[in-house]
């Protein structure tokens, strides 16, 4: 089997997809993370359009840089052969201390190699209280017995 785990999907090689998606994104490194994304993948994220290696690194930068405690689960909603489809949620605060859950869906759209050729994403911000969190582990992957966003009622 592929380290990049290939089109056409099963249930199962989508899930690994999934969770390896999740593993990257926490480890909150934009270099890393970008390997991922062909090299002239296309992303809309909320509201910003941006496209290639190059311009995710810049865009995880900030994101990172401004989203402290960057703690994230992601869940596979369904799937086909080259394409995915994620729910998520993520919890961080910003620079003033106030804590945010954020809650969104992705549809992926993969290359022949494995690598996310297109990801558009939408994302709400909700407000916590720090006492609301529900993310609790050291920063970096999610322990496998960590509940997931389903058991968690998310």
């Amino acid at each position: 089997m592929s380290l990049l785990l290939v089109p056409p999907f099963t249930h199962d090689t989508a899930r690994q997809k999934v969770r390896r998606a999740e593993n990257g994104w926490n480890s909150r490194n934009p270099e890393q993370v970008a390997l991922a994304y062909s090299p002239d993948s296309v992303w809309r994220n909320r509201d910003c359009f941006l496209q290639g290696r190059k311009a995710i690194i810049a865009f995880l930068t900030e994101k990172w840089a401004r989203e402290h405690e960057y703690r994230l689960i992601k869940e596979l909603f369904a799937h086909d052969d080259a394409r995915i489809a994620v729910r998520f949620a993520y919890e961080w605060h910003d620079g003033t201390g106030q804590w945010f859950r954020s809650y969104g869906n992705e549809n992926w759209v993969f290359d022949a190699e494995g690598l996310m050729a297109r990801r558009l994403a939408s994302i709400n911000d909700v407000a916590i209280a720090e006492k609301d969190r529900l993310f609790f582990w050291q920063q970096g992957t999610r322990p496998e017995d960590h509940p997931s966003l389903s058991d968690l009622g998310l």
